[in-house]
Formats: C-alpha cells, structure tokens, sequence
C-alpha cells in the first residue's frame, strides 16, 4: 500500500492498524490455551481471599446464628457442617466443591447458592446488558463529538462530565435520579424490575426470567413499556459510570489516529474534520473499547450491588447484599465465587477477540 494521496488510498486503514492475518495457528492456540489456563489462578486467588477473609470473623454458623439457637444445638450445626475442623481441611474441602459447582446451602434460607444464582442470576445479566447499552450510546458518540471538538469548550465540558460520570458514587447517583425523576417529576418508577401486575402476567408461564423477553413473548406492548421504564434509571445509573470510561477512552484514541499518515493523505485532499472523524477515525478508536469491555463488566457486576439495592432490582447484587447483612457467609462465598469465575471467563472471550481485531496483539 503506497502513501500517495490516491481515492483508494485514503478510504483504506493504515497499515498498523490492519487486522493481522499472519502467525502460525500454534501460535494463535498457544496464546488461547495460556489465557484460558490463567483463569484458574485468578479465580483461586479470590475465592482464597474471600474465604480466609470471611473465616476471620469465625464459623459461618455462629456468624449467621449465634445468639438464635442455644448453644448445644449451634454446636450440632457446626458439627454437621464441618466448621469445627482444622481450617486448611476445610478450604481444602471447599475447593473441592466449587470445582464441581457446589457452592453450599445457605444457612439463613436453606437454598442451594446455584438455585439462589441460576433465580436472580438473570435479573442482574439484564441490568449488565441495558447498562452497556447505555455506555455505548452515551459514551462513543460523546468521545466522537470530544474528539472532534478537541480544545474548544464543548470538549472540556464533555471531559469534565466524563470524569463526574466515572467519580460519583453509584449509590449517590441512584438517589438523586429517584428524587428527581422519580418522586419530583413523577416521570418514571423508582423500584422494581415491573410493576406486580406485569411481573404477574409474564411470570404465569415460567419464562426466561429477563423480563424484557418475556414481555415480548407475551405480546402485550403495555407489559414490554412497564418493563423499560422500571429499567430506565438502574440502566443510566450504572451505564453512565461506564459511559465517562469509554468517552475518555474514543476521544484520545479519535485524536490519536488524527496523527496517522492516511488522516493528512484526506485532509490534504479537503475531507472536513467531520467526516474525518465518522469515516476514517472511529474505527481504530473502537479497538481499546474491546479490549476494556471485561474490565467494565466487573465494574458494572461490582456497582450492581449498589444499584440494584438502591432500586430494589432484586438480582444477585440485591441478593448478596441481603446475605451480607444476615451474616449468611456460606451465600457469600457462593456468590462471589460466581461473580469471579464469571469476570475470568468473560476477559478470556475478549481477550481473545482482541487477539484477533487488534494489530498490538502478539501471540
């Protein structure tokens, strides 16, 4: 590919931005078994953190149940499951159980912890998906426009809203929006994933339990309306905390490939700066997107605790968050577990994505 200023030239990539095609498939198999082989050491290291950490506080049943039951039947339980053993037998033991998905019983509710994820695992997958939705609309388009207007107010006005995004506290933000939108405009709900009556009507048949799923399998537009209102103010809650990483992220990105021979090739040729950025610049400008997007799910898994508590979305955030306050450590450990093995394995898949979008990749 020449430098010349030709039509073709401009509307091709530069060259160090090509998708590689090159590289031996045992070096492509060799880079994905690696990353796959490091999720189990990322996974080990929380789950061992958390289990020590928890173990501090003593036995998961007098944490839950001291001072409820009397003392000879707390130590019956404690017995039964195994917490009066020595503390490496045990870890050893639970180790043992996570690798064939046991998670334990709860003790405040007596459920299996995967009964209690596979329940309200789903209600937070679908807060996780509107809230990149969120991020992606706000956040690409805003770094485009940022980029674009480099240097001018509108551009620092758009970097100082991405900063406030990224820094205000979830559960703050949440407040405010009820307030707001809520109970001062009365615009939209404040709590809830649907009102009774829906979660009723698209409950009746089992479901997917995404309730946006299950309303359009209902067919009643009233049910799909009433779900994404209650999904409005969680989903801009925790997209927009997001949103301000990606703005960030498009714009030096954008203003980065502004620098590359093929944008003075177009310039020179008279392309406007907006057309610059739309045709030519946002697409290389995606790429750190992607490899980002496994660190934003966990920060949005982490934020959906707050979020869901403050909206009362009765997910796994909401659900944790109900353990911790009952001292149901066993539930904990479970869900947390979960929440890693999931995080792992979703920056493994984007890894290798990017290994195969991304030039900067070397396996």
């Amino acid at each position: 590919m020449t430098s010349t200023a030709t039509a073709s030239s401009v509307a091709e990539p530069p060259p160090a931005l090509e998708v590689r095609k090159t590289g031996s498939g045992s070096a492509l198999g060799r880079y994905i078994l690696i990353r796959f082989l490091l999720i189990f050491p990322t996974v080990l290291i929380l789950v061992t953190l958390v289990f020590f950490l928890i173990r501090l506080t003593g036995d998961p049943i007098t944490a839950a149940l001291g001072g409820r039951l009397p003392a000879d039947q707390l130590a019956e339980r404690i017995h039964e499951a195994g917490y009066d053993r020595p503390i490496l037998v045990q870890y050893v033991e639970y180790l043992g159980r996570i690798f064939t998905f046991d998670f334990g019983t709860t003790i405040t509710d007596n459920q299996p912890v995967v009964q209690v994820i596979a329940t309200y695992g789903t209600a937070t997958l679908e807060l996780v998906l509107y809230s990149l939705v969120i991020a992606f609309i706000v956040g690409i388009p805003l770094g485009m426009v940022a980029a674009a207007l480099r240097d001018r107010w509108p551009d620092a006005l758009l970097r100082v809203s991405a900063i406030l995004f990224y820094a205000t506290p979830v559960f703050f933000a949440g407040l405010v929006a009820k307030l707001v939108f809520g109970v001062w405009l009365g615009w939209l709900p404040i709590s809830g994933r649907a009102s009774v009556r829906t979660e009723l009507a698209i409950g009746r048949n089992g479901g997917t339990g995404i309730y946006l799923i299950d309303a359009i399998a209902s067919g009643n537009p009233a049910y799909v309306q009433d779900v994404l209102l209650h999904a409005v103010l969680p989903a801009l809650t925790l997209g927009l905390l997001t949103a301000g990483i990606f703005l960030r992220l498009v714009r030096t990105n954008v203003i980065g490939t502004f620098n590359m021979p093929y944008i003075d090739a177009a310039r020179s040729r008279g392309v406007r700066e907006g057309r610059l950025v739309r045709t030519h610049a946002y697409k290389p400008a995606l790429i750190p997107i992607i490899t980002v997007i496994g660190l934003q799910i966990a920060l949005m898994l982490g934020g959906a605790v707050l979020t869901e508590t403050t909206f009362e979305w009765k997910g796994l955030g909401f659900q944790l968050a109900a353990y911790l306050g009952s001292r149901d450590f066993v539930a904990v450990q479970g869900i947390v577990a979960m929440i890693a093995i999931i995080v792992a394995v979703t920056n493994f898949v984007v890894d290798i994505i990017a290994a195969f979008i991304d030039p900067r990749v070397r396996y």
